[in-house]
């Protein structure tokens, strides 16, 4: 079984009545007749409001803003071809403009719109991301979907470009403490306290991926209150233990976690690793210390 993944932004868009936008799948896409939330994948380097924005225009041709992150979900299809493609999705709710004119997408991913409430969609299929998100009752899909691997899936990626989908945490204890993890020598950001978390795995949701990186960062075992925001990081010479700079892009969705029996942060994972330490520190605590861009901007809007 050959193994892709690729990251997508999609948008919730509800007219006046709390009906909500989707498209259906075309015949040539992997997804054929199958109906859910418009949007696209990433391009390289862009951030996954404003890939939402564009994805929703491509499809719908509606001119949109996108406004709070909605969810962050991943999924696993198996396609006829052999292939077991993972998605990170994020979802933004969205807001309609003046620009633009309502119509389906021409030679794209999908062939046709339609505004659905939560009972109209039972005779449909509706990707399963969307009908849980929404708390549709369509049609379920089969074990497999019979759908074509596009072109553009299987155009081989640079040799020193990487991506990268990440889910981090704004973590703390009963006390009022906040986790941060120091990175190890030799990768990016070496000497700064950054904000738990990392790279999910192939098949493994934001969630379950980042309270595994918890314990193997920290030894501390959290529960995922909120997802608070995303952000991408695009370093064109990003210089880690390679050797060589590499074209990185990262994105990154952030969640509150609490952890409520908290014990001493040790690092569990393998030598080898990008964490160096964790440790627990007071709001007194943090003045002066040097930390990661998103570790900075979490924790001024945490203290307020």
């Amino acid at each position: 079984m050959v193994q892709r993944r690729r990251m997508a932004a999609h948008g919730v868009l509800r007219d006046d009545g709390g009906r909500v936008l989707l498209v259906r799948g075309a015949a040539e896409c992997p997804y054929p007749g199958v109906w859910q939330l418009p949007g696209g994948r990433l391009w390289h380097a862009e951030h996954p409001a404003a890939a939402a924005v564009r994805g929703f225009g491509e499809a719908t041709g509606l001119a949109v803003t996108a406004t709070d992150i909605r969810a962050a979900v991943a999924d696993l299809v198996t396609l006829d071809a052999g292939v077991a493609v993972h998605t990170d999705r994020m979802v933004f709710d969205v807001t309609a403009g003046t620009g633009g004119a309502f119509r389906p997408e021409s030679g794209g991913d999908s062939d046709e719109l339609g505004w659905f409430t939560p009972g109209s969609a039972t005779a449909v299929p509706v990707m399963p991301f969307t009908a849980e998100l929404l708390g549709l009752s369509g049609a379920p899909l089969p074990l497999e979907v019979p759908g074509v691997l596009p072109a553009a899936w299987t155009v081989p990626v640079p040799a020193d470009r990487r991506h990268r989908f990440g889910a981090y945490g704004l973590v703390t204890d009963p006390a009022g403490r906040v986790l941060l993890t120091l990175i190890a020598d030799g990768y990016p950001g070496a000497g700064s306290w950054h904000l738990p978390g990392g790279g999910t795995d192939h098949g493994e949701a934001p969630e379950a991926g980042l309270l595994r990186e918890l314990v193997e960062e920290s030894a501390q075992v959290g529960r995922v209150v909120e997802l608070i925001g995303v952000d991408s990081l695009h370093v064109p010479r990003a210089m880690g233990p390679e050797g060589r700079p590499l074209d990185w892009y990262t994105v990154r969705v952030i969640y509150t976690v609490a952890v409520d029996g908290p014990t001493e942060a040790v690092v569990t994972e393998l030598a080898g690793g990008s964490t160096a330490r964790a440790s627990w520190f007071t709001v007194a605590d943090l003045a002066g210390l040097r930390l990661s861009d998103v570790a900075g901007r979490m924790i001024t809007e945490w203290i307020g």
